[in-house]
């Protein structure tokens, strides 16, 4: 008998609705200021370490076979999501240059809006990633909506073209390398994903025989959404709505990236020779079983498994033993803190990051070619 009933039940899903929360979060911080305008980090960072060190690991797996049906509870948190973001961002730049503007400070104002790319950028953006991946186009739509509210719309292309194809080869650049820190990783990562992603759509029309400007190509959407959304914001906040709003995209996309930099750190796939690769296993992926992190982040670390079979909804992944994938040492909201911390970061990842090459990969005996992404471009 498999389990998926118990699954499909909206006690287990509603622990998966705690993003909810961060929603009234943001009201307080936005209409009380002083001290409350740092809850969206506190909450987000801090108070999940503390659940995820209280509550430990989630070890169950459930049945993969489940059906769409009967995870309509899950589902529903990542539908209601992008509508209620996008309320809550534009309401609190309307708000923020309006009634707000009476007892908000200019440092509080930038406090809050970091604050809501922490949010737009671990929530909004997490979401999107879920629902990309989905067949149903509104969905997919949806999911093009809250990259556009953090102008980061080509994350689509380049993650489903680019990053699942090539991650752990020199072609991926969202595939940390071995003592990369994050200030070197991150500007890297701004200019490479973008190249990469455009390139991707330009060749598949190419290969279709269209130009890059066709109507087709996805790049002319993602342009059209995030100028829509530059032009709600100036028209309800003016250049200082604006700028709020780049500053908390730009806050969002750099909480992204803190999660693409440690999901695959130092992890690559073995060159097989003359451009071949090995096929991606559960391996090249960093897994944590974190259970409140998971909670928040619907299931996100369990990382291992969404790049071994990307078309699982999140609440059907699978959490890996040592054995079958490398595992964090702790959940995200800690592990992207240290990751601003380059020296912390690879005192903790490195001798990590050399005990799995020796448990998968002991005849690999010069990695020069793997720290440094020399090997062969995959064909």
């Amino acid at each position: 008998m498999t389990n998926s009933q118990p699954v499909a039940s909206i006690q287990r899903a509603l622990p998966f609705w705690m993003s909810l929360l961060l929603i009234p979060v943001a009201l307080i911080s936005a209409t009380q200021g002083g001290w409350s305008i740092v809850l969206l980090p506190i909450v987000t960072w801090f108070l999940f370490t503390i659940l995820d060190a209280a509550l430990g690991l989630n070890l169950e797996n459930t049945d993969p076979e489940t059906s769409d049906e009967q995870l309509k509870w899950y589902r529903a948190i990542t539908l209601i999501w992008p509508p209620l973001q996008f309320v809550l961002l534009f309401w609190v730049i309307w708000y923020a240059n309006g009634p707000g503007d009476a007892h908000l400070s200019p440092i509080e104002t930038i406090c809050l809006f970091f604050g809501v790319g922490v949010v737009t950028g671990t929530i909004g953006i997490n979401y999107s990633h879920e629902l990309m991946h989905q067949k149903d186009r509104r969905e997919r739509l949806l999911g093009d909506l809250l990259l556009a509210m953090v102008l980061y719309s080509h994350f689509r292309s380049e993650h489903l073209l680019v990053h699942h194809r090539h991650v752990g080869t020199p072609r991926d650049p969202v595939t940390a390398r071995y003592n990369e820190g994050f200030f070197r990783f991150f500007p890297r990562v701004l200019m490479g994903s973008l190249r990469s992603a455009f390139r991707a759509e330009k060749d598949m029309l190419a290969r279709k025989g269209l130009a890059w400007t066709d109507r087709r190509n996805p790049f002319l959407r993602y342009w059209a959404l995030q100028g829509s959304m530059l032009l709600l914001a100036a028209l309800l906040g003016g250049w200082t709505g604006l700028m709020l709003f780049i500053w908390q995209a730009f806050v969002a996309i750099w909480q992204l990236e803190l999660v693409n930099y440690i999901e695959h750190y130092g992890l690559t796939r073995k060159h097989l020779g003359d451009g071949k690769y090995e096929h991606v296993k559960p391996r090249h992926s960093w897994n944590a079983a974190h259970k409140a992190s998971n909670w928040l982040l619907i299931n996100l670390q369990r990382h291992s498994d969404h790049h071994y079979k990307p078309d699982r909804r999140f609440p059907l992944l699978q959490t890996y033993a040592e054995s079958d994938a490398p595992q964090l040492p702790y959940g995200y909201p800690l592990m992207t803190m240290a990751a601003m911390v380059p020296p912390l970061w690879r005192q903790v990842m490195n001798p990590r990051v050399r005990h799995w090459r020796k448990t998968y990969y002991p005849e690999i005996t010069n990695w020069k070619p793997y720290n440094k992404a020399q090997n062969p471009l995959p064909r």
